[in-house]
């Protein structure tokens, strides 16, 4: 999967108003608040099963209520559509 081009990037993270672009990883954040743990941790449990039927991991961590995700292609270098796929499903979760 190509890394995005710069038209590409432009054209489609506005599609993610919730997501924010680090540039300087070429990747996409967002973060997550739950009532508590155990809908933080299911919620991670469902993102999970989306990313193995996909076959494109996020980097994320948990603490308490919350979920940080991070998403890149490692083997792009940067930002693909895989990602902007992930995102809208795990978007589409919530």
């Amino acid at each position: 999967m190509p890394k995005l081009t710069d038209a590409e990037r432009d054209e489609l993270l506005p599609t993610l108003p919730e997501w924010n672009h680090d540039a300087g990883r070429d990747a996409i954040t967002r973060t997550f608040r739950f009532a508590d743990f155990n809908a933080a941790f299911g919620f991670m449990t469902r993102v999970a099963m989306l990313a193995e039927k996909a076959d494109h991991h996020p980097e994320w961590s948990n603490v308490w209520n919350r979920v940080e995700i991070l998403l890149t292609t490692h083997d792009a270098n940067g930002l693909s559509r895989r990602d902007i796929a992930l995102a809208k499903a795990i978007d589409a979760l919530v």
